[in-house]
């Protein structure tokens, strides 16, 4: 190992910078803005410069700190932990200067900035955790840190909302707990190791099946898989940005990328699949990714249209996992990364509207590509990006997903990704031809009067960045450092070569 510095760091760069936020006086607003956006900058440089050193120089990192005799807190960076980090720490960036422009003037910012760094030291600590009890006890932070920011605005809709949440997620916590004990008892070891740690502990096939529906249940509700979904699109009464992180970046995230180190480093894939819970896990999010996108057909809200979507994506990564297949694997890892891009993408679009001109519902959009032509050319982008169009983000990993079915002798994913596609283009074509193709009810002016026809800059400049990046994902999927790329790297253990024939 390397040295214990640098997951440290990584960990540091939000976790010590939120209780300086919360301290802060509400008028300090530069002082805020400076602390938020700077340390998401330090962040994104440690961990460019970590996933540097683990792919090309070979590195590897870990910290330990003993909790109690025989488990110690574990941080580690392996190439699935900088796959999830950078992920994080860049659309924290992101998301952070989107949401000091959507709150600009608003109350209680301090209070939200400092529960929003909160938020993403968590999901940080998910992503390096090393063992199942470190990863459980950022998984539980990450739950009351995110509290907050669903009933921030403090409305009776929103203090429901939150009431929802809790309830939902603090089971589905005391089921990974309980979970987590069991096998501690059963198995004497809680680390994640490559191609799982089950295989060769001889326990009762019973047993293994009952902690697996333990860990995965438990999983599955921030994961929004049915029947566990119920709390996220009420949870959509938060600000924009709230529901941009949830979608992208933490809560669904952390769920679904749990149910992999569950599945690859616990059970083994080939092991969950010997057992028998590598198929029923596999049904559930073909089932979860139709159910999702049938409901979205359903909704006019813009928000709730596109929660939905996020029960009917995020389970893409989770089919991936389940499928004893290279290529699947490779495409769900890939779709951890697509997803996020293109969901953070259209709700932070959406927040555009909803914050500019204070439309909530697709049936209120006609023309509305006129009044924010560039918010909407994201929104676009993201939504064919989520339908599958070739050369953008989503197409490579359902592409490869579907492929994966294929090799694990499994057409029925085929026929669940076009299904899916074909759902997809249902819901979203309707939004992209009331925007670009219908003429207004009446002449869009500006607001105030006199101002140009757009949002403004730090709403526009964090989804243009994130739409470019769709189509950039998709068009130089094949780059070393591509979600495509690194995906292969995990599967395989062999980084492509760079140009100029740096290699590892």
């Amino acid at each position: 190992m390397t040295g214990a510095w640098l997951p440290f760091a990584i960990l540091a760069t939000s976790l010590l910078v939120s209780p300086l936020i919360f301290l802060l006086p509400e008028d300090r607003a530069r002082t805020r803005t400076a602390l938020n956006i700077g340390a998401a900058i330090v962040k994104v440089a440690l961990v460019a410069y970590l996933a540097w050193q683990v792919a090309f120089a070979g590195a590897a990192y870990e910290a330990r700190l003993p909790l109690v005799p025989g488990i110690d807190l574990v941080l580690q960076a392996d190439a699935l932990a900088v796959l999830f980090v950078s992920l994080s720490s860049v659309l924290w960036l992101l998301a952070t200067i989107y949401a000091v422009g959507y709150l600009e003037g608003a109350a209680n910012r301090s209070r939200f900035f400092g529960f929003f760094s909160l938020c993403v030291a968590a999901t940080v600590g998910i992503a390096m955790a090393g063992n199942l009890l470190t990863f459980v006890l950022f998984y539980e932070i990450l739950t009351l840190a995110t509290y907050p920011l669903v009933v921030h605005r403090e409305t009776g809709a929103a203090r429901r909302a939150g009431r929802i949440y809790l309830a939902y997620t603090l089971a589905g916590g005391m089921a990974l707990m309980a979970g987590t004990a069991w096998l501690w008892s059963a198995a004497g070891t809680l680390d994640f190791v490559s191609r799982g740690i089950l295989a060769e502990a001889g326990l009762p096939q019973g047993t293994a099946v009952a902690i697996f529906g333990l860990l995965v249940g438990g999983l599955a509700v921030k994961a929004a898989m049915v029947p566990f979904h119920g709390w996220l699109p009420v949870a959509m009464v938060a600000p924009a940005p709230v529901s941009a992180l949830l979608h992208a970046v933490a809560v669904v995230k952390a769920g679904a990328f749990g149910i992999m180190r569950v599945v690859y480093e616990i059970y083994g894939i080939e092991y969950a699949v010997a057992i028998g819970v590598a198929g029923p896990l596999a049904a559930l999010a073909g089932f979860t990714i139709l159910y999702g996108s049938f409901r979205a057909l359903a909704q006019d809200d813009l928000k709730k249209r596109l929660a939905y979507s996020t029960v009917s994506q995020v389970s893409y990564v989770v089919l991936g996992t389940a499928l004893l297949s290279p290529l699947a694997a490779i495409g769900g890892l890939m779709h951890l990364v697509h997803q996020g891009l293109m969901k953070i993408t259209m709700f932070m679009c959406a927040g555009n509207v909803a914050e500019t001109l204070h439309l909530h519902k697709v049936s209120e959009l006609d023309g509305i590509g006129q009044r924010l032509p560039a918010t909407m050319v994201a929104f676009t982008v993201a939504a064919l990006g989520m339908i599958g169009v070739p050369p953008l983000a989503g197409f490579v990993s359902k592409w490869y997903l579907a492929a994966g079915g294929l090799q694990d002798g499994q057409a029925w994913v085929v026929a669940v990704l076009l299904g899916s596609s074909a759902l997809n283009a249902a819901y979203f074509l309707p939004i992209l031809h009331r925007a670009w193709f219908r003429p207004p009810a009446e002449p869009w002016e500006p607001t105030p009067p006199g101002a140009r026809l757009e949002a403004p800059l730090m709403l526009l400049l964090p989804p243009l960045t994130t739409g470019a990046l769709v189509v950039a994902a998709g068009i130089f999927a094949s780059a070393a450092f591509s979600p495509l790329g690194w995906a292969r790297f995990i599967a395989t253990g062999e980084m492509p070569d760079l140009p100029g024939g740096l290699v590892r």
